[in-house]
């Protein structure tokens, strides 16, 4: 530090000389040099500093590179003597459970691919599975064989009776609609007999008890009035004898042929349309035939019947579905 000889007392401290109070390193040529460049200068250090002091404290952006995994005990590695350096995939990782021992995934059950064969229980009827079948199969099959061991005239007697013919309609209309459908033409082990067991099943399965028994009553009197009322005109306009309006006419063949033409609707395409065209090839022999006009004729008109009800039925398959079981 240099000091101004000043003129006044000899006491007077000298002043000091602008400029004087920096050190001998900082008034030298090299210190000026400093604080005029850039780069990597005093000035230049201290931007590096603060630079560092930013990448130090500034989190690192995250990249699409996925995140380190986690080191493997050696207890997971059984034995690696015998491995080669430099090949990591050797080394099984091991999963072990809260008590120590090994984890093992569970197996995945292989898909099913064998034709799902329906069990017998499910095409016959049962008192559980299906009470309105059961309980209309057993009454049938009781009444069928009481009148095989009674007199033929007496079962005459009663077959006239419940005949839905004209006649009868005219006078007992409910009475006689009901009590033919408790005969079976050609006995408990015709074919309308066997059909009747089978398809009264599958459709009680699908649709209920309730709606199954619908199905068959509109097809049973449906058929039968869109037959006998024809009847009736025709005997009224001369064209027909009134003989006629007495003819026997009882049975479950108009009920069996709507029922069938009901299930058809809730059947796979492969099975529905073979199905219909086996049971039309029958209907049209029978009519080719012409020995029953009336009732050959029914059985066309109770399949379409059946037919008809495709809609109703099926609303009545996805309404039973979403029930819960039990």
């Amino acid at each position: 530090m240099s000091y101004e000889v000043g003129t006044g007392p000899f006491w007077q401290l000298r002043r000091p000389v602008r400029g004087s109070l920096r050190s001998p390193c900082e008034s030298g040529p090299g210190w000026r040099r400093s604080q005029t460049r850039g780069g990597w200068g005093a000035k230049g250090g201290v931007r590096r500093k603060e630079q560092l002091t930013l990448e130090r404290t500034v989190p690192p952006a995250p990249s699409d590179a996925p995140p380190p995994e986690a080191p493997v005990s050696d207890a997971c590695v059984p034995d690696v003597a015998g491995l080669l350096d430099g090949m990591p995939r050797q080394r099984a990782r091991c999963a072990t459970g809260a008590a120590g021992t090994p984890v093992t995934p569970p197996a995945t059950a292989a898909p099913d691919t064998r034709l799902r064969v329906p069990r017998l229980q499910r095409l016959l009827p049962t008192p559980t599975g299906t009470p309105v079948t059961f309980v209309y199969g057993a009454v049938l099959a009781v009444v069928s064989l009481g009148t095989a061991h009674l007199d033929p005239a007496l079962v005459h007697t009663l077959h006239q009776g419940s005949s839905t013919d004209v006649a009868h309609l005219v006078r007992t209309p409910v009475l006689v609609l009901v009590a033919s459908a408790f005969w079976i033409a050609g006995g408990i082990l015709s074919p309308y007999a066997l059909a009747l067991l089978f398809v009264l099943t599958a459709l009680e399965r699908r649709i209920g008890g309730a709606r199954t028994a619908g199905v068959f009553l509109l097809g049973h009197v449906g058929a039968t009035l869109a037959t006998e009322v024809p009847t009736g005109l025709a005997v009224l306009v001369g064209h027909l004898p009134a003989s006629s309006l007495h003819r026997l006419d009882y049975g479950v063949s108009f009920g069996v042929a709507a029922s069938l033409g009901a299930l058809a609707g809730l059947l796979r395409p492969w099975l529905r349309w073979p199905l219909l065209a086996l049971f039309g090839w029958l209907l049209v022999t029978d009519l080719i035939a012409f020995t029953d006009p009336l009732t050959d004729w029914g059985h066309p008109i109770a399949l379409t019947i059946g037919v008809a009800t495709w809609p109703l039925v099926r609303r009545g398959h996805r309404a039973r579905q979403l029930l819960p079981a039990g």
